[in-house]
């Protein structure tokens, strides 16, 4: 994943703003040869009825919500983020179950007693039996809008 500093500094913001629960959202941009290239966020309510702490639900409607605003930016949607309330930034198994998209990003923000902190990209596996490591590059020369 490619992004700038201010995308991944939106993603944290929205983490400590919903602490203690999960966060979640879309994440904007386009698909290169060199991977994800995410220039935007779309901010997503969770509609996880109960236990939100530790679950996020997105709903079709809200997929569509951000494929519009996607769309208005010339852009794509490219993955997902959410956050773990005092949990590590790596998938969990629910995550892992609930992932349908290889090919998309899926970033993970660890918040610790409300504070952000580790940052993970993750690619899921082509028959989705896993989760790989993905890098994050930082693009210091885009300014990007959110």
């Amino acid at each position: 994943m490619q992004t700038t500093p201010h995308v991944l500094d939106a993603i944290r913001a929205h983490g400590e703003a919903t602490y203690p629960e999960e966060c979640c959202g879309f994440l904007l941009g386009r698909v290169t040869p060199d991977g994800n290239h995410v220039t935007a966020i779309q901010q997503v309510t969770n509609r996880q009825a109960t236990n939100r702490e530790r679950r996020y639900t997105i709903t079709p409607d809200d997929y569509q919500a951000a494929a519009r605003a996607a769309q208005a930016q010339g852009l794509d949607v490219v993955g997902f983020y959410h956050s773990h309330p005092d949990h590590p930034a790596q998938p969990s198994e629910t995550d892992l179950a609930e992932a349908t998209f290889p090919g998309y990003t899926y970033v993970i923000v660890s918040v610790q007693q409300g504070a952000a902190q580790n940052l993970t990209a993750w690619a899921l596996a082509p028959d989705r039996s896993r989760f790989d490591p993905e890098p994050i590059n930082l693009d210091t020369t885009t300014v990007s809008e959110l």
